[in-house]
């Protein structure tokens, strides 16, 4: 993980998230995460670890998508947990993560669900 920016504040994980994306490196957004991180992702299934995420995101950043900064909403932190949250430009409904502070100050992610959409009407609850 040496080389890459740490997330100083749990709100600098979405720009470094983005940054990283951006510039197609995927073992830098697999820095982002704790070693054995849960992704809700792809929709649907959950990948676990940074190793599985990295190589998710060199098949995803294979395309060179293009992501947008998303404006963090506020950050809830108890201790060295928080929970930061962005509304997506993309129509996902919602994303929302739980990060951990690490024995350096930095942040990283412990769980990482990107896409929420609203459910379906007629189920029960």
């Amino acid at each position: 993980m040496t080389g890459h920016e740490r997330a100083m504040r749990p709100e600098d994980i979405t720009r470094l998230f983005v940054e990283r994306s951006n510039a197609g490196d995927a073992a830098g957004v697999a820095a982002l995460y704790e070693p054995d991180a849960v992704l809700a992702y792809p929709p649907g299934s959950q990948t676990v670890g940074r190793a599985a995420i990295q190589a998710l995101w060199e098949k995803v950043l294979a395309d060179r998508p293009h992501f947008e900064p998303e404006e963090p909403l506020p950050t809830l932190v108890n201790g060295d947990l928080a929970l930061t949250s962005t509304p997506p430009r993309d129509g996902a409904g919602a994303r929302a993560q739980v990060v951990r502070r690490q024995p350096d100050g930095s942040w990283l992610r412990a769980l990482d669900q990107p896409e929420f959409t609203a459910p379906t009407s007629g189920g029960d609850a």
